[in-house]
């Protein structure tokens, strides 16, 4: 009995420990697309990715579109990279949240905090309400 229980425990505890968050991810360094949920990646379509300088800090923006006739409410958090592909944040910004219309397309976009920043990654998920 002991071992089943302690089975159970461990199959919680490692179930748990699954920290993907993310549904996409959207790398601007190589204009590149992960799919972290299939389902969240047949209703929305990145149109867009760009970079652009603001008073010496880039920009990052993603153009989305929702394929689907219903309201996408997401959440979104960018992580900003230097020339060299180092993190230049101590610690990730907040996730933030956004509705994209049935049939609409939204600009998520942020602009980074240190200078150094060139490029950026992010990542986009449902909001579970």
């Amino acid at each position: 009995m002991n071992k089943w229980l302690f089975s159970l425990v461990v199959l919680v505890l490692v179930g748990c420990a699954n920290t993907q968050t993310a549904g996409l991810t959207v790398e601007s360094e190589y204009q590149r697309i992960l799919y972290g949920d299939k389902i969240l990646a047949s209703e929305l379509e990145v149109k867009d990715i760009s970079t652009a300088e603001v008073n010496d800090h880039t920009r990052g923006v993603v153009r989305v579109k929702n394929k689907t006739t219903s309201d996408q409410h997401i959440q979104y958090r960018f992580y900003w990279y230097d020339q060299q592909g180092l993190d230049v944040n101590a610690r990730p910004g907040p996730w933030r949240q956004a509705i994209i219309r049935g049939m609409d397309e939204t600009s998520l976009s942020e602009v980074a905090v240190a200078p150094n920043a060139v490029n950026f990654r992010v990542q986009i998920r449902e909001l579970n309400q």
